[in-house]
This record gives C-alpha cells, sequence and structure tokens, in this order.
C-alpha cells in the first residue's frame, strides 16, 4: 500500500446515530403494516432510502413501491428521525481523526446520508476536519452502497489508486460497496450486527469501539507505509 487518504462511512461511525435511524425506519414501516426489525435496519444502512422502501416492499408486498410512495415513506421517516434526541459524535472518534491528519492523510467522508445541512453538522462538531470538495453523499451518486459507485467516486475525486486509501466502515452493505471499489476496509461494530454480518462481506479486520480502533490506527498507518517502501 502507498496509503494517501482514509474515508469514513457517516452514520455509526462519525455520529451515533444508527439506533435514531432504525427507529425512525421501524416506526414508518409500521405505520404501513409492514414488518421491520430494528436489525434490518442496520443491515440496510448505506442503502439509498428510496431502495430501502423498494426492498421492504418486494419483500413483504410482493410489489416495488411507487416513486410517489417513496417520497411519502421516507418523509415519514424522516420526521420520526428528527423528533428523536440529537445523534452526538462517536466516542474516541475525534481521537481517530487527529491520528489521521497528524499522520498527514486526506479525510474523506463518504455517506449515503442526502441531508442538506451535512456540512454545516460536520462542521460544528468537528471543525476544519471535513471539507465538500471531500465528501460523497446520496447527491453525487446514482447508486447507493452496497454498489462500489460511491467509493470509486471518492478514489476520483481524489485523484487516488484503490491500494493509496483506507475505508473505515461500521455496515455490511457500506464494508461491501468498499471492498468491491478495491479498498481495504476496516469495520468497526458499533451497532447491533454480529461480527461476522462484516467480515463476511469482506471486512479486513473488525473492531468493536473507536478506541479500539484508535489504539490501533497508528500501528495499521506505519504498516500502511511500511508495506509499500
Amino acid at each position: 500500500m502507498d496509503l494517501k487518504a482514509v474515508f469514513f462511512d457517516m452514520d455509526g461511525v462519525l455520529f451515533d446515530s444508527m439506533s435514531n435511524h432504525a427507529k425512525a425506519w421501524c416506526s414508518a414501516f409500521s405505520d404501513l403494516g409492514i414488518e421491520f426489525s430494528a436489525y434490518d435496519a442496520y443491515m440496510r444502512e448505506g442503502m439509498t432510502g428510496a431502495s430501502t422502501i423498494r426492498d421492504a416492499f418486494t419483500r413483504q408486498l410482493g410489489r416495488d413501491a411507487s416513486e410517489e410512495e417513496c417520497k411519502r415513506i421516507y418523509k415519514v421517516k424522516s420526521q420520526y428521525f428528527e423528533s428523536l434526541p440529537q445523534a452526538l459524535p462517536m466516542n474516541h472518534i475525534m481521537d481517530v481523526l487527529r491520528t489521521v491528519k497528524s499522520a498527514g492523510l486526506d479525510i474523506f467522508i463518504v455517506t449515503g446520508s442526502g441531508q442538506l445541512s451535512l456540512l454545516d453538522k460536520l462542521n460544528h462538531y468537528f471543525p476544519d476536519v471535513f471539507h465538500r470538495e471531500k465528501m460523497v453523499t446520496a447527491f453525487d451518486v446514482k447508486r447507493g452502497k452496497p454498489d462500489p459507485e460511491p467509493y470509486l467516486m471518492a478514489l476520483k475525486k481524489g485523484a487516488y489508486s484503490a491500494n493509496q486509501a483506507i475505508v473505515v466502515e461500521n455496515a455490511p452493505l457500506g464494508v461491501k460497496s468498499a471492498v468491491s471499489a478495491g479498498i481495504f476496509t476496516v469495520a468497526v461494530n458499533t451497532g447491533i450486527l454480529k461480527d461476522e454480518e462484516l467480515s463476511g462481506n469482506g471486512a479486513g479486520v473488525v473492531y468493536h469501539d473507536m478506541q479500539e480502533l484508535y489504539n490501533e490506527l497508528p500501528d495499521i498507518i506505519r504498516k500502511s507505509r511500511r508495506e509499500y517502501r
């Protein structure tokens, strides 16, 4: 490897927000009589909202959801999400980001979120860490995770090859997306999933919280650079 950049997912990696997303999805689908568990939400993290809704309709109702249904259900989901207490940054994630910055590595965010105020939120909690030109969001891609497009776009934006980046993910579909793009992927299991859901989709290593990643990250960076030399 010739490590130059680290690509971070957002929900469940930067912010402790996945439990809120799971509650919101469960409530929105329950209103329609569709069974959808918190585990289902974690397994589908990284999908676009429309893809999550269409997947649930296909499995439960045996048909696709219309564009109008997707918009209406996602609006309800968003309203539930906004009613919940605001998610705060993950414990020790700032330590992780400082380690990456001090190593002189570029920091990108690759998220399926389409939140319009995303950059303001990131700047509020992580001043001078993330920049718009180094972000890939739902507005930038046609195909969300698990398709490799989001991470391929991050490589393109940074003019990097796959061996010059590492991905930090917490979701099976995000891991699959990054691995399909050819990028070594570190998974941090910050939610309720079994570790096998992450390792089985290609994660090179699975940690269980950000402190564990923080403790190991300097060694990961050193090995990446030493192997290249």
